[in-house]
């Protein structure tokens, strides 16, 4: 009876250790410039991709818009909707608490990273982003690294490099986003924005729950994480330092209602 407790506790325990373990590895990001699947590390980074998915789930990510956008540097998006109004034109979506962070893996060219508030390495809610380039020396090591919990597999970064050749207007109420059929010229003739403007995520969708997927992937490692580095360091584009990242959704929305 004695070890029919403890097998019975230990199978009790191992459920529920699984039930924790995010059951999903591949998902669809349907966007209004094409799609493209992202496979999630579930097994080297299972709080990050749990808290991702959970945003999946409850259709979190269903219309929301790349707010950001940065020359060989990032694309980023999950925590924004288009309002509808020109004057203040992006409305917060509701997150959840922190998540804590897993810099394991490498900020390379492809991989996909959540965004988190500067100083503060365990506090990423639901802002993510893409790594346009190889941003291993400046990200893996900042705020504590930035944690990485998935690639863009297949062909899926010409959908990600199409929307980094977009034009990024510098000022105005859309600074820092990617904008479709709209440039300079329109914005120095005050042509008005519409929602067809902006690059939408109209949703992500789990497309294979093996949480095996990425086994034959060969992530590259992060070594850097926990070294020293300069906060003043540049990551290229309008927004300045690569520090931003950490907040630079929220910054963008603040600067906006002023």
């Amino acid at each position: 009876m004695f070890k029919k407790t403890i097998l019975t506790t230990t199978f009790a325990a191992v459920l529920a250790f699984s039930s924790q373990q995010a059951n999903a590895t591949i998902v669809l990001v349907e966007t209004n410039m094409g799609d493209f699947e992202i496979n999630l590390f579930d097994q080297t980074t299972p709080k990050t991709v749990t808290n991702f998915l959970n945003y999946v789930k409850d259709g979190s990510y269903d219309n929301v818009v790349f707010h950001r956008s940065v020359k060989d540097f990032v694309v980023q998006g999950g925590g924004f909707r288009y309002s509808g109004n020109n004057t203040s034109p992006f409305a917060a979506v509701a997150t959840r608490g922190p998540v804590d962070n897993e810099p394991k893996l490498s900020n390379v060219r492809g991989t996909v990273a959540m965004a988190k508030v500067a100083d503060s390495p365990n506090s990423a809610t639901n802002q993510w982003f893409v790594n346009l380039g190889n941003n291993a020396s400046n990200l893996d090591r900042q705020n504590s690294g930035f944690t990485v919990f998935g690639v863009v597999t297949g062909t899926g970064m010409s959908i990600l490099d199409s929307i980094e050749d977009l034009y990024v207007p510098a000022t105005g109420n859309f600074a820092g986003a990617p904008l479709r059929n709209y440039s300079a010229t329109d914005l120095a003739n005050n042509v008005a924005l519409t929602a067809s403007n902006l690059v939408v995520i109209e949703k992500i969708t789990v497309i294979n729950d093996s949480p095996t997927t990425a086994a034959n992937l060969n992530p590259a490692p992060n070594t850097l994480a926990g070294q020293q580095t300069d906060s003043s360091s540049s990551g290229g584009g309008s927004m300045g330092s690569a520090l931003l990242l950490a907040l630079a959704g929220l910054a963008f929305w603040r600067r906006r209602k002023v």
